[in-house]
């Protein structure tokens, strides 16, 4: 029996004053999530899963970043 995971309503701020935006990306599977590393703790707080550029772009938008996002492996 396979459930749907419901989306979390997006309550993530980004300040980037205290935040970088980090793209977090496994070696083995390949799966991205995008999200925010706080630049005091280090603590990374992920946003949303990226599956293709378009969702990328999104990401982008929505929180106003320009420019690359970091990979963290």
């Amino acid at each position: 029996m396979f459930f749907k995971r419901q989306k979390k309503p997006s309550q993530t701020s980004y300040d980037p004053s205290k935040q970088i935006p980090i793209l977090h990306c496994s070696i083995c599977t390949g799966e991205k999530v995008a999200g925010f590393r706080d630049i005091e703790t280090g603590k990374f707080e992920d946003v949303m899963l990226i599956r293709s550029a378009a969702d990328l772009e999104a990401f982008k938008r929505q929180y106003g970043i320009t420019g690359e996002i970091a990979k963290e492996y």
